[in-house]
């Protein structure tokens, strides 16, 4: 595994840059141009549009959450997606924040969802404890494309996973207010379709779901250890794309990478905006190109 820091790995930037990069790092400018050439050689498989914690809500700003500026946000975001011709976007929960009433939550929902659709491409949808803290799943799913809370599709050569952590430990899922956000839990039954699911594909694998993976604290789901067996048995599983603790962080646990990315809602004004490029390579390389609060991460195949 290999991080450079917040400046985009390209030849161009390894070859202007490449002493700054070698700052705090033990790498060898032979090693750094060895991995952007390890991308530019291989087959492009995916770009992906990646926003996560939106928390878009008609209410006022509370510490440093924004709640209305994720509309202005998402719709800047939703603009690079279209320029940098995405194929595929995903956010990756809390896309919304409560509400008193359903009716105000799902007039939430549509607003931004409105914004989200102008990618124009296929999307996905991580739930995200706030999505339904006064709404259910169904009453969620009832405003976006997506028809389960967890499912897996192939794109192309690759292979995508959804998750859905919001449960209670007692198996129940989340809804109107009746759970702990720091109690969540991916179920029995979720967990053995997630290793039939990935024992019988081919493909290279990306997982995103909206709690850690990757950490036992409060940000993390409580089973996470379980669902780690299953992704490390697959052998097929590339990264974890996840939100909830609105940071840039990364873990790499059993040769599979956990990025947890910056939460949109996070800030004011446009420089306090994030989202990301996620470039997908047939040689397992992955590029992220992130924009404004979100860091630039470069993954060399095998690492």
């Amino acid at each position: 595994m290999q991080f450079f820091g917040d400046k985009p790995l390209s030849r161009r930037h390894l070859l202007q840059q490449g002493t700054l990069y070698l700052a705090g790092t033990s790498l060898t400018m032979s090693q750094l141009s060895r991995t952007a050439a390890a991308a530019e050689k291989s087959e492009r498989i995916a770009r992906i549009g990646l926003v996560t914690d939106s928390h878009y809500a008609d209410r006022e700003t509370s510490g440093s959450r924004h709640y209305r500026e994720s509309l202005t946000k998402m719709s800047t975001a939703v603009e690079q997606f279209k320029q940098a011709k995405v194929q595929l976007a995903v956010e990756l929960g809390d896309f919304i924040d409560a509400a008193p009433t359903v009716k105000e939550e799902i007039g939430y929902l549509k607003k931004i969802e409105q914004v989200f659709a102008r990618c124009q491409v296929p999307r996905h949808y991580v739930l995200g404890n706030h999505c339904v803290y006064t709404l259910t799943k169904d009453e969620f799913l009832a405003q976006v494309p997506a028809r389960k809370t967890f499912y897996s599709s192939d794109f192309g050569k690759l292979h995508l996973v959804v998750l859905d952590a919001c449960f209670r430990s007692d198996g129940v899922d989340y809804q109107r207010q009746n759970y702990e956000w720091t109690d969540a839990n991916i179920p029995q039954s979720e967990l053995d379709w997630l290793s039939a699911d990935l024992e019988k594909t081919t493909h290279q694998t990306i997982v995103f779901v909206h709690q850690r993976l990757d950490v036992d604290n409060h940000y993390g789901v409580r089973n996470a250890a379980a669902v780690r067996g299953v992704l490390e048995k697959s052998g097929s599983v590339l990264a974890v794309f996840q939100g909830h603790n609105h940071v840039n962080d990364h873990k790499q646990l059993k040769g599979i990478h956990y990025l947890t990315l910056a939460a949109m809602v996070e800030g004011s004004g446009s420089q306090n905006n994030g989202y990301s490029l996620l470039d997908v390579h047939a040689n397992g390389a992955l590029a992220l190109d992130g924009f404004r609060q979100h860091k630039d991460r470069a993954i060399a195949p095998g690492s």
